[in-house]
């Protein structure tokens, strides 16, 4: 018994005793866990934010890194498990390895869109490479990137290892271990994923956690390695951190490129980053930072010593230049503000180069212009833009809150006259909740009676199925709307708190006169009434009255990003949906204000109206160009002065292919029956085609004569092809279009 209760007193000795001689060590092994969750966590915000400089913000670019980090952690914990046995020194030779690659990758990084435009390259802007192409590259992340994510995930079940052998009971420290290193990812978001930017930059960011991991590797050493390796080990904390403080800056001029939106290769693309970046175009980096909200660069372009011009660039993509996108962004305010009943209070989302801010402040009758700016480094670069945008920064009438949209609106106090929407495109993360349908009737719920909210958008790099769903989700809430084109690809959209709002252009016409209103249509380069009224692209009513059954944008069904995203891929020009069938066709002739302007010339404009109307078109829409000269000629037949600014624009080279004499003359065909049987082409293919020039080129403001294309249908058959047919084809195209004999008014 004596010698029962003594080998139990000495086993209970013991198993007090190793707790106690653990707990000594665990603060280390905490600090270790914390330290490498806290650099992680950090390097993944540092990853993303490179991804997005890099393939563009989108959302699959943020699902690729995470993607990478779950299973590469995965995968370091399961090769832990899968060792058949596992030595003492592995622990702290896991740490040192995860602290160096890094290191060893940080020159590599800074030439990542580099490496990203190589692959774009290769599967150019064909849809069906749009998958393979993300699956592509996030194998190259997990090539690259891998290997130390991978060494992260094996830090806990390698530190657990090592305390069994210490614990004996590892369940007694395990879970607070594993506490430590949540803290340290928790840490690392709230650092390294957001304050650390309102100082550092990205580059800077990456050394701190680099540093972190380091620090981390020095102290596990200096605990679990004998004497002989440990201080050897240890060491290496001096030179490492000394080559981490040496290295260079990330180039802004590499990574503020932008280039992800190069869809082919260009003539240096295989030849190296050094070659490719010193072929491509560089502007100056005239200011560049990296905030929580994302990483801006305003870059600064001559042409020449007389034009200098300035763009800001979140995320590596363009969001506006100056001058140059002066027009879009000035009419982002100045469109709403014509058509308001009250120009008091505005709120605009997103300060940009500050254009619409300025705009709107600088009408007579403003009193308050909110503006919701989320990204610090736009604010702080707001005075590079100030000699462009009337001071808006500085003008006593601004306020701006930096936060989302969102928050904003709804913690504003009152309603606003005007809500004037810029944000960037769709397809960059968190920009389509601003396309939401709850987003948007949360604005229309804020506006005053008689006011509007303008949308901007964007035709450019997009596909028709998003410009559908767009318009389809603005009219689910607005029972008003309007489309505008401002310059180029870019669409104003106008949404009307009044469900029963009419266009009244005596009232715009009187508006546009106003001294402060009428500079700003200058600043423009908006000179006179037709020449405004000619960016009335979709009149009042026509949006509702198309068929666009589907789906809405919303926050429970986000599918606008998906869809931009894919039409960001393709890079194409996208269309407006086919707005000639009959409903819509004569809806728009009754709304469209040019029309109405043309009636109250006694129903044709004049020589000197149609010229302003035609000029602006021409200065910005090639197809809506063609139209409107090839209509004018109907009205003044051998018209000198159309003749003259025909020959002009022709000149042009971007007009060259739209006002050519084979495009004129399907045009001319389309407004005069006669030109199109003249020269003996009547049949099904001459009907076929001239069917769906109609429908592509329908503009409410010079629209097509239905009768033309019904009397090219009934000529059909004289072509030789069987009456059957073309009566069946015929039924067809009015199928869509409508009725081809009832002609709008």
């Amino acid at each position: 018994v004596a010698l029962g209760l003594r080998s139990g007193s000495t086993a209970v000795s013991r198993a007090s005793e190793i707790p106690a001689r653990a707990i000594q060590h665990f603060p280390i092994y905490a600090a270790v866990a914390l330290l490498s969750g806290f650099a992680m966590m950090a390097i993944q915000t540092v990853l993303i934010r490179l991804g997005a400089l890099s393939f563009g913000s989108s959302h699959f670019t943020f699902a690729m890194v995470v993607s990478v980090f779950v299973l590469c952690i995965a995968l370091g914990s399961f090769a832990v498990s899968a060792l058949p046995r596992i030595p003492r020194g592995v622990v702290v030779g896991n740490q040192w390895a995860l602290a160096l690659l890094p290191l060893l990758l940080y020159a590599l990084l800074e030439d990542s869109p580099y490496y990203a435009h190589v692959l774009r390259s290769v599967f150019r802007d064909d849809l069906g490479g749009f998958y393979p192409f993300h699956l592509n590259a996030f194998a190259v992340m997990v090539v690259f990137v891998g290997p130390p994510v991978i060494l992260s995930g094996a830090v806990l079940p390698l530190l657990f290892h090592q305390l069994r052998h210490e614990v004996g009971d590892l369940g007694q420290v395990a879970g607070r271990l594993y506490s430590w290193n949540t803290v340290g990812s928790l840490v690392g978001a709230l650092l390294g994923g957001y304050a650390l930017f309102f100082w550092l930059d990205l580059h800077a960011i990456y050394r701190v956690a680099v540093t972190a991991l380091i620090g981390a590797a020095a102290l596990l050493s200096a605990c679990v390695l004998r004497s002989r390796w440990r201080w050897p080990l240890v060491g290496l904390l001096v030179p490492s951190l000394l080559v981490l403080v040496l290295l260079p800056a990330w180039s802004p001029d590499r990574l503020y490129s932008g280039v992800f939106r190069l869809r082919a290769p260009e003539q240096r693309s295989f030849d190296g980053p050094d070659a490719f970046f010193a072929a491509i175009e560089k502007p100056k980096i005239v200011f560049h930072t990296d905030d929580p909200a994302a990483s801006i660069a305003v870059k600064q372009y001559e042409d020449g010593p007389a034009k200098v011009t300035r763009t800001i660039a979140s995320n590596g993509k363009s969001d506006g230049n100056l001058p140059n996108d002066y027009t879009t962004m000035a009419m982002a305010g100045l469109l709403p503000a014509l058509f308001a009943d009250r120009t008091e209070r505005a709120f605009v989302i997103g300060y940009g180069t500050g254009v619409t801010v300025g705009e709107l402040a600088a009408l007579d009758s403003a009193r308050e212009v909110v503006v919701a700016e989320i990204s610090s480094g736009v604010i702080e670069a707001a005075p590079l833009f100030a000699h462009g945008n009337l001071g808006a920064a500085t003008n006593p009438k601004v306020r701006i809150v930096r936060s989302d949209a969102y928050r904003a609106l709804l913690r504003s106090q009152g309603r606003f006259d005007i809500i004037a929407s810029e944000p960037s495109n769709p397809w960059v993360t968190g920009v389509e909740m601003l396309y939401s349908r709850e987003f948007l009737a949360a604005a229309r719920d804020r506006l005053q009676p008689g006011g509007v909210y303008a949308q901007w958008f964007h035709t450019y790099e997009v596909d028709d199925e998003t410009i559908e769903l767009v318009l389809r989700t603005y009219a689910s809430v607005f029972d008003g709307v309007s489309v505008w084109f401002a310059q180029g690809a870019d669409l104003i959209l106008l949404g009307f708190a009044d469900a029963n709002v009419t266009p009244d252009l005596r009232r715009i016409s009187e508006r546009s006169q106003q001294p402060d209103i009428r500079a700003g249509l200058a600043r423009a380069g908006i000179r006179s009434l037709p020449a405004l009224l000619a960016h009335e692209l979709l009149p009042l009513g026509v949006v509702h009255a198309l068929d666009l059954s589907g789906p809405v944008h919303t926050l429970l069904h986000p599918i606008l990003s998906h869809h931009a995203a894919r039409g960001f891929y393709r890079g194409e020009q996208g269309r407006q949906p086919n707005t000639a069938p009959l409903r819509s066709a004569q809806i728009g002739a009754d709304n469209s204000l040019l029309r109405r302007f043309a009636a109250s010339q006694g129903g044709s404009p004049s020589q000197r109206a149609w010229a302003a109307f035609a000029r602006e078109t021409c200065r910005h829409r090639p197809e809506e160009c063609a139209v409107v000269l090839a209509r004018w000629s109907l009205d003044h037949p051998g018209s000198k002065l159309r003749e003259r600014l025909l020959a002009e624009s022709r000149r042009k080279p971007r007009l060259q292919a739209s006002l050519s004499a084979a495009s004129m003359a399907r045009l001319a065909q389309l407004f005069d029956a006669d030109v199109a049987l003249a020269n003996g082409e009547a049949g099904l293919a001459l009907a076929k085609q001239s069917t769906q020039a109609f429908a592509r080129f329908y503009h409410h403001a010079a629209p097509f004569p239905r009768r033309v294309l019904a009397a090219i249908w009934r000529a059909c058959s004289l072509g030789g092809d069987s009456v059957e047919v073309c009566r069946h084809d015929r039924a067809v195209a009015e199928g869509v279009l409508g009725d081809l004999e009832v002609e709008v008014r």
